[in-house]
């Protein structure tokens, strides 16, 4: 994996990067089968683990965490990434796919309802259609974190190099954190992509995610199911982001997860 810049947002590992390298890098572990995880990081994702310690390693042993996320992006951005932009989870599975496509790359997907992966499996043929799709599941809710990975041998079986992983954060970064070393293939954490690539749920216009406003379209278009997380999460983002951006807290990597040696070397950075 080529050297990426990061930075600590309350304690988790966000990379410097961007769509171009982000494919790079998954289409090579793909191509070399390397059992290796993405996490497309959003506030929700990050005040998880800021609540979570287990979840937070989990997110900080990923091999790239992207900005999925436009707040975090302007994090990234006013901690010296100044060019940095947004990897929108959505846009990052097109991309991906078209990618695929061209190497001849075998994909799977993993998550959603069956609805659900239905229409986005027909989606997807019609938008690529050589892209090698050899395996496509949706999991029953409760067996979705087997500790006995059970889902493991199907997945192995299929012969595919990139897994999409739709199961929603927290539920999918830790479904791929446990099966690491276990799946010989790049998973790719995407949460909604799914939902939004299959038709069943609106994506907020293009204006509406560049102003990071996207979670207020999300909050209209799913009320019942949205309103707990971000009346909790948003303002204590907002407030721990004004510290940290301000100095009077900073949360430093190397102080709450084990990186690899090329991680540690970058820690350096970030001093508590």
């Amino acid at each position: 994996m080529m050297d990426t810049p990061w930075r600590s947002i309350l304690g988790s590992r966000v990379d410097g990067i961007d769509y171009g390298s982000a494919i790079e890098n998954i289409i090579d572990w793909a191509r070399k089968g390397e059992s290796r995880y993405l996490c497309a990081a959003t506030v929700h994702m990050i005040m998880e683990a800021f609540d979570d310690k287990v979840y937070r390693d989990m997110l900080n042993s990923a091999d790239l965490v992207v900005p999925d996320g436009m707040p975090l992006v302007w994090m990234l951005q006013a901690e010296g990434l100044r060019g940095q932009g947004r990897v929108y989870g959505p846009n990052l599975t097109l991309v991906l796919c078209e990618a695929a496509e061209r190497e001849g790359i075998p994909v799977a997907f993993y998550g959603g309802s069956q609805e659900t992966l239905q229409r986005l499996i027909v989606n997807m043929k019609s938008r690529f259609p050589s892209l090698p799709i050899v395996h496509a599941s949706s999991p029953p809710f409760a067996s979705a974190l087997d500790q006995d990975l059970s889902d493991v041998r199907p997945l192995a079986a299929s012969g595919a190099r990139i897994l999409f992983v739709g199961l929603g954060c927290p539920k999918q970064e830790r479904w791929m954190a446990r099966r690491k070393g276990h799946l010989p293939m790049a998973m790719v954490g995407v949460g909604a992509a799914f939902d939004f690539h299959a038709g069943t749920l609106r994506q907020a216009p293009p204006w509406v995610q560049q102003i990071g406003m996207e979670w207020c379209f999300r909050l209209l278009m799913e009320p019942s199911r949205l309103w707990k997380r971000y009346l909790k999460q948003n303002p204590r983002f907002l407030f721990h982001a004004f510290l940290q951006l301000t100095r009077l807290q900073r949360w430093a990597i190397h102080d709450l997860a084990p990186l690899s040696p090329a991680k540690q070397e970058s820690s350096s950075r970030l001093t508590k």
